[in-house]
């Protein structure tokens, strides 16, 4: 920590070699060392110093440092720095330190969930760029814990091709914790200006029979992410017959305190441009299909759910469209509160290739898509795991697949190229099976209520299978069972195209696949060296270099 300045401060922004000028003095008079805390909360200087001063300025206003360590220090009281979500700490004092030690920071400090190993993308600048806004106009957001809201918009730009080159979302000023998340949908080309006239609750019994036609997903924004810009040699194709004339935006709201009199006007920028790229991007949506026949025990440590891009909807939907594969260059991994960490694993011909993406340290309050450091392709027959790591140890009832927040979800988003006719991969476990693990003999059919209905054993007569699982008196070792049996059960494949239509391994049985070769992870080198000079880092290579700006009180 400096001794000089008056701010503290930590990792903020990640090098790459052109960011800052090269620098080769440090601040005159400055002591920086390593520190960490212990479970008290106290400071201790770390016998392991791995963090090295590189810059440091400070002026009337403000104070600027930057620092570099190692990627994996091995050192126990560091935390390796990965590809997965990095929880920012920085606090600050106004006053130097004395002997005493720091000064408490009081309210001047703040956390930032970041990712610092994500690449960034050169962006053209938005100002030479044409763009359309979709927003929400006044939606009255009910006191209640979760509502999604879906509005059908029309595509401004119509009769010659362009590409979209960037997505900003317009969130408004104070609702960043209430909207969670924004997708946005390709509807059927057949609909007319009538179904604009207005909004509604989606998933409703009301909902307009417009909305049924909208099952595409062409862009996800989740809460903590920002704006998405598409790689040079790609882009969102509109403007063309096949592209979405009308596309309908669902947006999630998250209200657990029950707040009244909420009026909201968040929603998407779309910049976009007639020079068009080399490629058109598509999405899919991976993992478990959202439903009830997803659910977690509760007081779990750790419990996996696996949903299932089959190689059979692969080989189907690849082989007939791109047998050459397609490429993936973003993945935005999503789950809910209950979240730990996400994974999105990659199968050929059994074996096991390297993590298409993952996220072991989730932030459901930061969710956005990951570019990937190197493009990967996906060939017909190939298999794609979603694996989701949840914690239920503050619950005492089943956590169910579902739309709130507190229930839970284990969704990829995939961005690639060229764009396919694949909208939807992904599968469902049996639940019957499931039922049977708590001693589930019999249900009433043909099935008239939903959830459906147990007819025996005795203890469990009358009631709704989600009664049931909830009656059941869950251990942690029941559990860790219960676990073992969902990850090898037979499940159904969603296996989708555009306009509500099916490849036809849709609704099909298929089974987990057999993994011969799993893959093996490079061992962690470990270093405590300072790094390269500012001029002389390569991208990409072992250490990382961070600043830090902070605006100081006084």
């Amino acid at each position: 920590m400096p001794s000089k300045n008056r701010c503290w401060c930590v990792l903020l922004k990640m090098q790459h070699d052109s960011w800052c000028p090269p620098v080769t003095t440090c601040h005159q008079g400055g002591r920086w060392h390593d520190y960490h805390t212990d479970e008290n909360r106290v400071l201790k200087k770390d016998p392991q110093q791995d963090y090295h001063l590189e810059y440091a300025m400070e002026n009337s206003t403000h104070t600027i440092l930057a620092f570099s360590r190692e990627l994996h220090t091995c050192d126990p009281n560091d935390k390796s720095i990965t590809e997965s979500t990095v929880r920012v700490i920085w606090a600050y004092h106004h006053k130097d330190l004395g002997e005493a030690g720091q000064n408490y920071h009081g309210s001047t400090r703040g956390t930032k969930s970041l990712r610092l190993l994500n690449p960034e993308k050169a962006e053209v600048s938005p100002a030479s760029l044409s763009y359309f806004d979709l927003t929400n106009k006044d939606v009255p957001v009910p006191d209640k814990d979760t509502t999604y809201w879906c509005q059908m918009f029309k595509i401004p730009v119509q009769h010659e091709k362009h590409h979209v080159t960037k997505v900003e979302p317009l969130i408004q000023k104070g609702h960043e914790n209430l909207v969670h998340h924004i997708l946005l949908y390709q509807c059927s080309s057949n609909l007319n200006d009538t179904v604009l006239d207005y909004g509604h609750e989606c998933y409703h019994p009301n909902m307009p029979d417009s909305f049924f036609t909208c099952e595409t997903v062409i862009f996800a924004w989740a809460i903590g992410g920002e704006g998405f810009t598409y790689p040079p040699h790609v882009g969102l194709s509109i403007g063309t017959a096949a592209d979405p004339q009308f596309v309908l935006m669902e947006v999630h709201y998250d209200n657990p305190t029950y707040t009244e009199g909420l009026i909201d006007n968040s929603g998407l920028r779309l910049f976009y441009t007639p020079v068009l790229r080399k490629y058109d991007a598509g999405v899919i949506e991976a993992g478990l299909w959202v439903s009830l026949f997803h659910n977690i025990p509760p007081g779990m440590p750790e419990f996996v759910s696996e949903g299932h891009c089959t190689l059979e909807c692969l080989e189907e939907a690849l082989g007939a469209e791109r047998p050459s594969g397609i490429h993936v260059f973003a993945v935005l991994l999503h789950a809910h509160l209950a979240g730990r960490a996400i994974r999105m694993r990659h199968f050929r011909n059994g074996e096991e290739q390297k993590l298409l993406a993952y996220d072991d340290e989730f932030d459901f309050n930061f969710q956005e898509f990951q570019y990937l450091e190197e493009e990967r392709t996906i060939m017909p027959g190939d298999n794609l795991i979603t694996e989701c790591h949840y914690s239920t140890m503050d619950r005492i009832r089943m956590t169910w697949g579902g739309l709130s927040t507190r229930n839970e979800m284990c969704l990829s988003y995939l961005l690639y190229y060229p764009r396919i006719n694949l909208t939807r991969c992904a599968s469902i476990p049996d639940i019957m099976e499931q039922l049977q693990f708590i001693g589930v003999k019999e249900i009433y059919r043909p099935v008239r209520t939903w959830p459906f209905i147990i007819k025996s054993p005795k203890q469990y007569k009358n009631l709704s299978f989600m009664d049931a699982m909830n009656k059941f008196k869950w251990s942690k070792s029941e559990g860790l069972s219960y676990n073992e049996l969902v990850l090898k059960l037979p499940m159904n494949v969603r296996c989708s195209k555009t306009d509500n239509a099916e490849w036809s391994f849709q609704g099909m049985t298929a089974f987990p696949p057999e993994i011969e070769r799993p893959y093996k992870t490079e061992p962690v080198i470990c270093s405590s060296s300072s790094c390269l000079p500012f001029n002389h880092i390569p991208p990409g290579v072992c250490c990382i270099i961070l600043s830090c700006f902070l605006t100081c009180a006084g």
